[in-house]
C-alpha cells in the first residue's frame, strides 16, 4: 500500500498530448490560462514557477530579502523551506514547533533580532490554523509573511484560500504527490502588484519588457513553468473540488473516526472541515513498534520530516520540543487513490500493534 502517489489519468494525458501536438512547450498560453484559473480559485493574483522551492525563493527575493537578513522558519519542515531562504541569500532561523507540527510563535518571538525580516509559517500537512495568528505576530515586529503552503492547496481558514493581509505572500507546490499536481511546479499568490511584477521578471532571468527591446537590470533565474506542466495543472484544478479534495477529506475523517481511542495515539491534524490534508501524521507512544508492524503488513509509512536542526548543514541548534514531536511522529498513507477499505486495514493493523 503506497504512502503517497499522484492521481493523474487519461484527461491529464490528453492535455499533455494536445500541447505536444501544438509544438510549443515553453511558458505560453497554457501557463497564462492556468494562472488565471488559479487566481479565480484562490481569490487573489497567482503566478506559476517551475517548483515550489523556486516559488519560495522568488517570493523572498521579491519582497527584498537578501544577504544579512534572517527568516524565521519551523525546524519540522522539508529542507526545501530552508534551502529557499539560503538561495535568496538570507539565513534561516530555526524555531520550535507545537505538538501539531506548526510553528511555535512564542519560541519564534524569542528568536527575533534586528536582522529578522520575515516569518515563514509552514502549513504542516495542510493545517492553515496559524493564518489567524501570524499576521498580528508579523505586524507587531514589522515582518513580512511568506507562507510555505506546499501541503495546503485547497485548505481554508475563515473562508479564505489566500489571506487578505497585505504583507503576505503564499507559496504553493504542485509536484507529483501534492494536493494538486502539475507534474512539477509551484505558485505564488499575493495582492501586491509590485511583488507580482518582480516575480514576473525574476522567473525569466530578470528580463523586463520581454515582448520588445528587452532589458535586464537585476539578477534572475530560469524558474518559469512550461505549458506541459500547466496543461496537467488545469485538468487537476478542474477535478479538485469534485474529486481530489473530497477524497482527501473523506480519508482523513475515516482515520480520525477509526483511530479514536487507540492507546498512546494522538492525531496531529485538527478536525477542521475546511482543511484538505496532504499527509496524515500522527504521534505514537510506541512509534517504532507500530511502524514495523505496518511495514511488515505491506503498508508504507513515513516520517515528516527529519528536523532541519538535525541535518549537518544546520547542526548546532537545540530544539527539544521539536525533537519530542519528531521522536513520536508517523505518517500514514493518504492520497486520492487510497480506498476507505484500505484505511480500515491500516487502522486494524495499527490498533493491534498499539495494544
Amino acid at each position: 500500500m503506497r504512502l503517497s502517489r499522484a492521481d493523474v489519468g487519461s484527461r491529464e494525458s490528453e492535455a499533455v498530448a494536445r500541447i505536444i501536438a501544438g509544438g510549443f512547450l515553453g511558458m505560453g498560453p497554457e501557463v497564462r490560462a492556468f494562472e488565471e484559473e488559479l487566481s479565480r480559485y484562490l481569490g487573489a493574483p497567482t503566478l506559476c514557477t517551475h517548483t515550489g522551492t523556486s516559488a519560495l525563493q522568488l517570493a523572498l527575493e521579491a519582497i527584498g530579502i537578501g544577504a544579512g537578513d534572517e527568516v524565521l522558519v519551523p525546524s519540522l519542515t522539508y529542507v526545501a523551506s530552508a534551502q529557499a531562504i539560503l538561495a535568496a541569500g538570507a539565513a534561516p532561523v530555526l524555531c520550535e514547533v507545537q505538538s501539531d507540527g506548526t510553528l511555535d510563535l512564542l519560541d519564534a518571538a524569542a528568536r527575533v533580532t534586528t536582522r529578522t525580516r520575515a516569518v515563514m509559517p509552514v502549513h504542516y500537512a495542510g493545517n492553515v490554523g496559524l493564518r489567524l495568528e501570524v499576521p498580528a505576530f508579523a505586524d507587531a515586529r514589522g515582518l513580512w509573511v511568506v507562507e510555505d503552503a506546499a501541503h495546503a492547496f485547497g485548505s481554508t481558514s475563515t473562508g479564505l484560500r489566500s489571506p487578505s493581509h497585505p504583507k503576505t505572500v503564499v507559496c504553493w507546490s504542485f509536484d507529483g504527490i501534492k494536493n494538486l499536481t502539475s507534474g512539477e511546479g509551484g505558485g505564488i499568490t499575493t495582492r501586491d502588484d509590485r511583488i507580482l511584477a518582480r516575480v514576473r521578471s525574476l522567473r525569466v532571468l530578470g528580463i523586463e519588457n520581454s515582448e520588445g527591446d528587452f532589458d535586464v537590470s537585476q539578477r534572475g533565474w530560469r524558474y518559469h513553468m512550461s505549458d506541459v506542466m500547466a496543461a496537467i495543472g488545469r485538468i487537476q484544478l478542474a477535478r479538485f473540488e469534485l474529486e481530489l479534495a473530497p477524497a482527501r477529506r473523506a480519508l482523513a475523517a475515516r482515520y480520525r473516526e477509526r483511530l479514536a481511542g487507540v492507546a498512546g495515539l494522538e492525531p496531529m491534524l485538527p478536525a477542521d472541515p475546511g482543511l484538505v490534508p496532504h499527509v496524515y501524521p500522527i504521534r505514537l507512544r510506541e512509534r517504532d513498534r507500530v511502524a514495523r508492524a505496518l511495514v511488515e503488513a505491506g503498508i508504507e509509512v513515513g516520517r515528516h520530516y527529519k528536523p532541519l536542526h538535525r541535518l549537518s548543514i544546520f547542526a548546532g541548534s537545540r530544539l527539544p520540543a521539536t525533537d519530542a514531536v519528531w521522536a513520536s511522529q508517523l505518517t500514514l498513507p493518504l492520497h486520492p487513490r487510497l480506498t476507505l477499505a484500505e484505511v480500515e486495514r491500516v487502522c486494524r493493523v495499527l490498533a493491534t500493534a498499539s495494544a
